[in-house]
């Protein structure tokens, strides 16, 4: 029994401990506008949103903080039509303490974790912000940050080998 205790306990001491810290969490920018107000057209039709997302990390100057930023861009137009109803953008920005990650993973770790404790506060901003801009709330779907990271991946060495194939023609 002893021999498999002391086992564990290599193996825990081994395993790095991860820990993460929100340290804090703002609004970096925001901006909406109700365009159907502006045109003064009923407010009675059916919306179709469209939702685009980025994301951004940076290192700050203490070793163990980073930021990492949410950018919404939403759209939403009358269903079938060009016009538009409203436009939203806000970008959402978390400053995170993180420790024990290793290197080769810190760059999913920020992109992919960080941005998923974020994502609830953000979620509530655009349905507040909706709803007093005179439309229902508008309340965004779980965001798959994992398939959105690795999207960005692929999107990224796909043009990098479109690049390659452009250099060696030329």
């Amino acid at each position: 029994m002893s021999e498999t205790s002391t086992n564990e306990g290599a193996q825990a001491q081994q395993a790095p401990q991860i820990q993460m810290k929100i340290l804090g969490q703002y609004v970096r920018d925001l901006s909406f506008e109700n365009v159907m107000a502006q045109k003064r057209t009923s407010g009675d039709v059916q919306p179709d949103v469209s939702v685009r997302v980025n994301l951004d990390a940076k290192k700050r100057t203490p070793d163990d903080q980073y930021e990492v930023a949410i950018k919404l861009n939403v759209e939403s137009k009358v269903k079938g039509m060009d016009d538009i109803l409203f436009l939203m953008e806000v970008e959402y920005v978390g400053i995170f303490q993180v420790a024990g990650v290793p290197e080769e993973q810190l760059h999913p770790f920020l992109l992919i974790e960080c941005p998923r404790m974020l994502f609830p506060f953000l979620r509530r901003i655009v349905s507040d912000v909706t709803r007093d801009g005179g439309f229902p709330p508008l309340n965004l779907d779980t965001i798959d940050f994992v398939a959105l990271y690795r999207n960005e991946l692929a999107r990224r060495q796909a043009e990098q080998a479109a690049q390659g194939e452009v250099k060696a023609d030329a």
